[in-house]
């Protein structure tokens, strides 16, 4: 063949010589294409720039500015990390070293733990490989060859992961820069000379393989940008975040302690961390009476038989306690779900009692990893706003729009913006193929009608049936998973749910499982460091606080602290012989909304002089003006 023919980006055709790179035929298209592009895609497969390109192929340039570009800009700094790694502590062995979404990281076996200043010896290796423009070279070798070449050179982890591969696998992919090796299917850059902004940020610990059996890897974080300017800014946005760390607010504000002696993922509350759990749920409680929500208490052990009949047994067993009482086996719930089934199956249903709408906030218990808890957001005891819904098919649409209408009204109330992702069905689930369509299809439908855009999130739903997963953004742009709606023909067929339709037969309901702000501790979380702390006037768990200037002002303090309470303001009292400034910035580091002076002018006059948290002095008003402010203020949220 003379020439081959092949689809360029804008779908234009075009003739190259047989051999021709990516790389070649975009400098005949687009030259400055280049300057930009990370790698390509030839019919939809992700490819090297270096990559030749066969006859009928077609051609897509992937961006550096786009979210897979960027994953392989970052992947590709994480194999000279390596490299620099092995460069500076020769026989470190390499392991895993994929890009996620923040960054990338590595994980490696080595005699001694990496301190903070080896990471600066790391970077300024990285740099000098950066420096040479070393290119990314690929080749493949046959299954057996691969694992012998990392076997020759101390490479474990690499052989194990070689020989798990599924047996119909024959040839490996391997990638090298400047002397450095690794397994990897790519793509990758052209050359390290296109890393432009990287920084390496700390150490942990890692389990091999996530299994807390195997043995324990040292895993350096890093992150890299296309650009400096991307890379300050996100630096900038990881300082922020320690600042807003909701664990050291937790502690500084006195809303809440993880005690060793408790144990591990359990949260125990002080009174203002309890005040702010009591408005929130509160506020649930009511918006779900409007809406025609019945309120429900199902108990926290079950037999297992139960969780049997559901599938929890089979596929949510480990992440689940159970316990044992007079020789039966009981599971303690992660989920409402069961009780609220057998509350509706505890009597016959007609078709004109649907749609029935059971809720709960309902505390639950998982079984997760030592590793993985965090804080509020990820903890082993956590209470669910969750809810139930059994309807009939006909009224699943109306059911799903208004939980969605519900979480954008929900979202707005508390100052987040949200984006929204269709989960599909994950490997390991129960259901037929048919009732899984229904379900995919029922949540697709009730989306477009509500004219709300989606992301598709492939195999990650439910096990028993689809969600739709919102995904809320805070202060600093980062993405919290919170509320989700899950539609389920499955349980009910296991529960042999039913109802009696117009027909007089019996017809099975379909169950929505659903959350609106999820687990209320980690919703705190994210309100912690959304807000730094400094909560909107209505969710303060203190409104104001009350500070004389010297002891004689005590009697009135006292009288004023009485009628501000007996208005339903949250108020504390500062009575001690300070200094008036001193008791200030100490309200404003509580991030109190309104310190409230009391001293001559006030006492005489018989009136209070407020003072914002931001410093804003309102001047003397009196002290039923200033209730009824706060209640204007508070009045649409409560």
């Amino acid at each position: 063949m003379r020439e081959i023919n092949i689809t360029l980006p804008d779908g234009s055709k075009a003739s190259y010589p047989p051999g021709v790179t990516v790389t070649e035929a975009i400098s005949s298209w687009h030259k400055e294409k280049l300057k930009s592009a990370i790698a390509a895609r030839i019919n939809g497969v992700s490819v090297d720039l270096s990559r030749p390109l066969q006859n009928g192929d077609a051609l897509e340039l992937i961006d550096v500015s786009s979210e897979e570009g960027l994953s392989i800009l970052r992947h590709s700094i994480s194999h000279v990390m390596a490299q620099a790694v092995q460069d500076i502590f020769p026989g470190a062995q390499v392991a895993i070293g994929p890009s996620i979404e923040s960054g990338f990281y590595y994980d490696f076996e080595y005699g001694q733990a990496f301190a903070p200043e080896d990471l600066e010896k790391i970077e300024t290796r990285m740099k000098e490989i950066v420096a040479a423009k070393h290119p990314f070279q690929r080749r493949e070798l046959p299954r057996e060859e691969a694992m012998a070449f990392f076997r020759e050179r101390g490479e474990p982890y690499k052989v194990e992961l070689i020989n798990d591969l599924p047996g119909d696998v024959k040839t490996v992919s391997l990638y090298g820069q400047g002397g450095y090796v690794d397994l990897c299917r790519g793509p990758h850059i052209s050359s390290t000379g296109k890393i432009k902004a990287f920084k390496l940020l700390n150490v942990a610990g890692a389990y091999w393989r996530g299994d807390e059996k195997n043995k324990m890897l040292q895993r350096i974080y890093g992150t890299g940008f296309a650009t400096d300017k991307a890379l300050k800014e996100y630096l900038h946005l990881l300082e922020e975040a320690k600042k807003r760390d909701h664990r050291k607010l937790g502690r500084e504000l006195d809303l809440f302690q993880i005690n060793e002696d408790a144990g591990q993922g359990l949260i125990i509350f002080h009174p203002r961390g309890t005040v702010l759990r009591n408005l929130i749920e509160d506020w649930e409680k009511k918006e779900h009476k409007k809406r025609g929500y019945e309120m429900v208490m199902g108990p926290q052990i079950l037999k297992a038989e139960l969780w049997k009949r559901s599938g929890h047994f089979d596929h949510y067993r480990d992440n689940m306690y159970f316990t044992e009482v007079e020789g039966q086996s009981y599971g303690i719930k992660p989920m409402n779900c069961l009780s609220h089934m057998l509350i509706y199956k505890s009597k016959i249903r007609s078709y004109r009692d649907l749609p029935i709408r059971y809720f709960e906030l309902g505390t639950v218990h998982r079984h997760e990893k030592t590793g993985v808890l965090h804080g509020l957001m990820r903890v082993r005891q956590f209470t669910q706003d969750d809810a139930h819904i059994l309807c009939t098919p006909s009224q699943l649409n109306a059911e799903i729009r208004a939980i969605a209408d519900f979480v954008g009204y929900a979202m707005k109330i508390f100052g987040f913006d949200y984006e929204v992702e269709l989960s599909t069905r994950p490997k390991d689930s129960i259901g037929s193929d048919e009732e899984w369509e229904m379900a995919t299809a029922a949540l697709k439908e009730a989306m477009r009608d509500n004219g709300m855009s989606y992301e598709i999130n492939e195999g990650d739903g439910a096990f028993y049936g689809p969600k739709i997963d919102f995904k809320l953004k805070d202060a600093l742009n980062r993405k919290w998973q919170c509320a989700t709606i899950q539609c389920d023909f499955t349980l009910p067929e296991r529960f042999d749910l039913s109802y009696i339709g117009e027909d007089g037969e019996k017809h099975r309901p379909v169950m929505l499982h659903r959350v609106i702000l999820g687990a209320i501790e980690r919703f705190m979380g994210v309100l912690i460091e959304h807000y730094a702390g400094a909560f909107p006037l209505w969710l303060a768990p203190v409104q104001a606080v009350l500070l004389t200037v010297t002891d004689k002002f005590i009697p009135y303090g006292e009288e004023v602290l009485g009628r501000i309470a007996d208005a339903g303001i949250r108020v504390e009292k500062d009575f001690r012989n300070e200094k008036l400034g001193y008791k200030i910035r100490e309200a404003q580091l509580q991030k109190i909304p309104y310190m409230l002076v009391i001293g001559d002018r006030e006492m005489e006059s018989g009136q209070i002089s407020p003072r914002q948290r931001d410093g804003q002095n309102l001047g003397a008003v009196g002290v039923e003006a200033f209730t009824s402010l706060v209640r204007e203020k508070c009045a649409r949220f409560e």
